[in-house]
This record gives structure tokens, C-alpha cells and sequence, in this order.
């Protein structure tokens, strides 16, 4: 069968590529070898999303009885949460299936496989079938990476998607690597009641954000009971006597009822033969691309695949990209603007654009403005207003925008909308912010006093 393109990879970018191309009058078949919707929606953002929903109210409740304004208990039934969520993700992704092919996109379930340039062949377990194409858009997505020695067992040592499956939730929970995965899971877990310890081999946790992010979020896990260990590589995790055993570069020894191996994610393309297609990998298995995200001639690769850019948000966009670009209404390179992103739960992590650290990498001139989330009254009247938000500047302009603290992920589009119109201090007057709103802190910080920064 020939179709004017073939999408490997049923998550964000491939639909969204998919259906902006069927819309454009394009014959496109659309390969998925798991399930509709990819990780984001069975096995990532959405349902760890539902998890911190449902331990949300207790976060609350504390802050309310630090104040001494209410008291009371919340009991969270965990068998009816995760089969909550196993409905809604069950029928999230037949919804998505039966609107692809509501918009004309024939679907094939089965492993791609690129045989040759615009060649691809769906395996099943019951055979194979060939698919010609002029063009190929490889959307195929990431999984769970793994280290020498830290390698996911299925019995105590877990990956991301393991542990969203556990039947019950564990006494004792090590998490080796806190990023966004990591802090998130260790959040929900020790809401609910997880003795949970992180370990980073970064100087700090949330590693891919400044210092100063990183010490107010290490500072709120320790006030949570949460015991953040950084700086300290780990040799081994195994499991041992039915519990995880970690093993420190330092010599130490620790223990839990389950342990998380959340170290990042590897792209998902062991066995896609792309080379066949003309593609190069990388080093660690990403498919190269050029500044028009275009890997080979006639062959795009999207998302997690290229490396560029590992959020669900970032795929999307490069997918309604590539898809103009195929339609011929793009002629530019990929542009991504300033991109967003969050890390969730009691304590969030919201940053658009470059952070002061990599910005002082390249040697340029960074200032930061700041304000504590002390000055909102919304943040004051969710009783947690703990944290800050901080402008990153480059010279005169805002590079990155930043913050930390209860519910400040609702902050990201305000944040990344200001900067991309380039609302200095001189030009906020063009922009009417309601109050009283959470996002008030914004242009607040962007008028605070800068502040020159050396190191």
C-alpha cells in the first residue's frame, strides 16, 4: 500500500503530524506498536498528573493547619485511584484511535521498520505487511534508560512504568535520579506515607535548573521528610532479599521496599533500522537531524527520537511543523521560541527559556530580578506561599523566566507569552494582568531590581 506519508509513532507528535496532514489532503497511514497516545498519555504525564491530583488535598489541608484555620484527615483509597486511572487512560486512547480514523489517517498496529528509502514494514506477531511512502516522519518516542548496574529488575527495582502498576504502595521508596520524573513520583508517594529517599549524582536535585531552584526544592522534600542525597554517584541497585539494595559510590549502603530508576530516556530506536532510510544515529541512539528537523531526504524525525527537545509539548510542536513544512506552507527552519517547561506536585518547578547557569556557560552578561511568592495573595491565600519567581536576563533582555513554589506551574504561559512579546518593564504598561491572580508575580519580578550574576 502507498500513502503520501508514513508516521512511525501514535504519541503527540505523530497524531499531531497525522492529523495536520490528513486536514491538508494527505493519504497517511500512522504506525503505533504499543498504544495510542504513546507515553505521555498510558504511561507518563497523565497519569502521574492523576496521582498528584489525588494527593493535591492533602498538601492543602497541612498548610491550612500550619495556620491553625482547619483541621481534619484525608484518606486516599489507592486501589480505586489506579483504577481510575487505568479507565480513563484505557479510554482516553481508544478515543484518540477512533478520532484518527474519523479524520481519514489509516492506523496499523505493529512494529515499524524502515527496509529502505520511503520503505516500512509493520510486524505483528503474525506477520509482516509493506508500506511505500514519499515521505516518512519518525515519531517514535523514548523509554526508561537504564546504567550498567542500575538496570530495572521488575521485582524491587523499578522503572517508571513499572511503578505506576504497583498493586500497593511501599513502606520504603529509593529514587535514583531527581529530575522531573523522579521528584514527582517520590512526591506522590511520600504523600502517601513512602518513606522516600532521592539520590542524585548531580551536584544538586532538579539538575537541569539553577542552584538557587534547586536549594528551595531540596528544602521543601527535607520539610516533607524526604531525605534528598546529591552529589554521589550510585555503583549498583539490585534487589536483594526481596527489598532494593543501593550501593553509594561513597560506600554506603541503603535500603527500601522498592527502589525507582529514574536516570532519563533513551530514544526508542533499537530495531527501527532508520540507517535503511538513510538516517544517522548518534551516540546514544538519537536520529540526526538537520535545522528543518529532516534526518534524511524525504525522511523527518520528531520528538524524543531527535533529542532535541524530550517533552510531549516540544513533539507536538515539531510534529505541526513538519507537517506545514510537508504541506508546503512552512519554508523556515524549526523554530521553538522559548520552551516551557514544569516539574509537578506540593512543591513546582515552572521555568521557560535558558536558566543563568547555561547562559553564564557562554560567557554572556546575566543579571536575575526576583520577588518571593510572600508579596502574591493568591499564593498567601493557599496558605503556601513558600518560594519565589526569578527573571533571567541577558544584557537588556529577558532570556529565561523561572519559579518555585505551590501551584506555580499554572504560571507557564503567562510567563513564556510575556517573554516571547518581549515585555521589558517598558512595555509591561501594555499588558493588563487580573487581580488578584496568581499571575501577577510575573511582571512583578520582571520589574524587580536586576541583580548581576558572576558564578
Amino acid at each position: 500500500m502507498h500513502y503520501d506519508v508514513i508516521i512511525i509513532g501514535g504519541g503527540p507528535g505523530g497524531t499531531t503530524a497525522a492529523k495536520e496532514l490528513a486536514a491538508g489532503g494527505k493519504k497517511v497511514a500512522l504506525v503505533e506498536d504499543r498504544h495510542w497516545g504513546g507515553t505521555c498519555l498510558n504511561c507518563g504525564c497523565i497519569p502521574t498528573k492523576m496521582l498528584l491530583g489525588a494527593t493535591a488535598p492533602l498538601g492543602l489541608l497541612k498548610a491550612q493547619e500550619r495556620l491553625r484555620t482547619m483541621k481534619g484527615s484525608i484518606e486516599i483509597d489507592y486501589k480505586a485511584l489506579q483504577n481510575r486511572i487505568g479507565r480513563f487512560l484505557k479510554g482516553s486512547s481508544q478515543s484518540l484511535a477512533k478520532s484518527l480514523t474519523a479524520a481519514g489517517i489509516t492506523l496499523y498496529e505493529g512494529r515499524g521498520v524502515c527496509t529502505g528509502k520511503g520503505q516500512v514494514a509493520v510486524r505483528t506477531d503474525s506477520g509482516e505487511e509493506s508500506l511505500t511512502a514519499d515521505t516518512l516522519v519518525l515519531a517514535c518516542g523514548s523509554s526508561s534508560a537504564s546504567f550498567p548496574g542500575l538496570a530495572p529488575d521488575g521485582d524491587a527495582v523499578l522503572d517508571s512504568t513499572d511503578i505506576l502498576n504497583l498493586p500497593e504502595v511501599p513502606e520504603s521508596l529509593i529514587i535514583v535520579g531527581a529530575g522531573a520524573i523522579g521528584l514527582e513520583l517520590g512526591d506522590f508517594f511520600g504523600a502517601m506515607g513512602t518513606k522516600v529517599t532521592i539520590v542524585e549524582a548531580a551536584p544538586h536535585i532538579a539538575p537541569t535548573e539553577d542552584a538557587d531552584i534547586a536549594k528551595e526544592m531540596e528544602r521543601a522534600q527535607t520539610k516533607a521528610g524526604r531525605t534528598c542525597i546529591a552529589g554521589v554517584m550510585a555503583k549498583s541497585l539490585v534487589t536483594r532479599d526481596g527489598q532494593a539494595e543501593l550501593t553509594l559510590g561513597d560506600g554506603r549502603v541503603l535500603t527500601a521496599s522498592k527502589a525507582l530508576v529514574a536516570v532519563g530516556r533513551t530514544p526508542n530506536t533499537a530495531g527501527l533500522d532508520c540507517e535503511k532510510a538513510g538516517c544517522t544515529l548518534k551516540r546514544r541512539g538519537f536520529v540526526e537531524v538537520n535545522a528543518s528537523l529532516e534526518a534524511a531526504e524525504g525522511v523527518y524525525a520528531i520528538g524524543d527520537v531527535n533529542g532535541l527537545t524530550l517533552l510531549a509539548h516540544a513533539a507536538d510542536h515539531q510534529g505541526s511543523y513538519v507537517a506545514r513544512r510537508i504541506l508546503g506552507e512552512e519554508q523556515g527552519v524549526y523554530v521553538p521560541g522559548p520552551v516551557p517547561s514544569c516539574i509537578y506536585g506540593g512543591m513546582e518547578i515552572m521555568r521557560v527559556g535558558q536558566t543563568a547557569k547555561a547562559l553564564l556557560a557562554e560567557g554572556r552578561n546575566v543579571s536575575v530580578s526576583q520577588v518571593p511568592l510572600t508579596l502574591n495573595p493568591i499564593a498567601q491565600a493557599a496558605g503556601s506561599s513558600g518560594g519565589f519567581v526569578k527573571v533571567v536576563w541577558d544584557g537588556d533582555a529577558i532570556a529565561g523566566i523561572a519559579a518555585i513554589g505551590h501551584g506555580v506551574s499554572h504560571l507557564v504561559t503567562v510567563a513564556q507569552l510575556l517573554m516571547i512579546g518581549g515585555y521589558g518593564p517598558e512595555k509591561l504598561h501594555e499588558v493588563m494582568i487580573g487581580h488578584p491572580t496568581l499571575d501577577e508575580i510575573v511582571p512583578a519580578a520582571i520589574r524587580a531590581p536586576r541583580v548581576a550574576v558572576t558564578a
